[in-house]
C-alpha cells in the first residue's frame, strides 16, 4: 500500500501520523498568565537538538485563527514547564485534554496538585518524576492550524531517586504508543 499524503484530509494525515511515529512522549506542558495556571497535553512533541538542548511540541489552535492557552501563553511569557506523564497521573493528564475557557485553571477544576521548583517558570505537577523548563527559543509558521514551537531546555527536574549520580536512570514516563494509547484515548 502506498498513501499519498496529497490526498488525505489533514485529520486523516493527523491520524496515521500518529499512529506510525510511535512511541512519542506526551508533552503536560504547564504555563501561566494574569495568575491561571494552564496545564494541557500534546503528543506531538520530540527532543531535537542536545546543543543547544531543544525540544519541539505542535500546538494547534482553538478554532480557526485563535491561540490554544498553552502557545498563547509561550509566546507572551517565552516560558513553559513540561511535565511527563507517569501511571501516577494518567486520570488527570486525560482531564486535562478537555477545552476549558482562557479564564479557567485545569489546576484549580482538576484538584492537581503543583510544586514550585523554580520561582522564575511555572509549577511542575507535583505527581511527576521528571519536568523540563524551558524558555521559548523560536516557533515555525506553517500554512495550517498547527504551529511548531522550540523550546529550549535551561533546567530539569528530577525526583529522587530517578537518575543517579552519573545521570544514568530512566523515568517511568508514559507515552504514545498503540497500546498504551489505548488507556488514554483522549489524548
Amino acid at each position: 500500500m502506498l498513501i499519498d499524503y496529497t490526498n488525505l484530509d489533514s485529520n486523516k494525515r493527523y491520524k496515521i501520523m500518529s499512529n506510525t511515529v510511535i512511541p512519542r512522549p506526551i508533552a503536560w506542558i504547564v504555563t501561566e498568565d494574569e495568575g491561571i495556571i494552564n496545564a494541557a497535553p500534546f503528543s506531538y512533541f520530540t527532543p531535537l537538538s542536545s546543543d543547544p538542548a531543544i525540544v519541539v511540541v505542535s500546538i494547534g489552535q482553538k478554532e480557526h485563527g485563535i491561540p490554544k492557552d498553552t502557545l498563547h501563553n509561550i509566546i507572551k511569557h517565552k516560558k513553559a514547564t513540561i511535565c511527563f506523564v507517569n501511571e501516577n497521573n494518567i486520570e488527570e493528564v486525560k482531564l486535562c485534554a478537555n477545552m476549558l475557557d482562557k479564564n479557567q485553571s485545569e489546576i484549580t477544576t482538576y484538584d492537581i496538585k503543583t510544586q514550585t521548583i523554580l520561582e522564575d517558570f511555572p509549577p511542575i505537577i507535583a505527581s511527576t518524576q521528571t519536568a523540563l523548563f524551558c524558555t521559548f527559543y523560536d516557533k515555525i509558521d506553517l500554512p495550517s492550524q498547527t504551529t511548531p514551537v522550540l523550546l529550549e531546555i535551561k533546567f530539569q527536574y528530577a525526583q529522587e531517586g530517578v537518575f543517579n549520580e552519573r545521570l544514568d536512570g530512566l523515568p517511568d514516563n508514559i507515552g504514545r504508543t498503540g497500546i498504551v494509547f489505548k488507556k488514554m484515548e483522549d489524548l
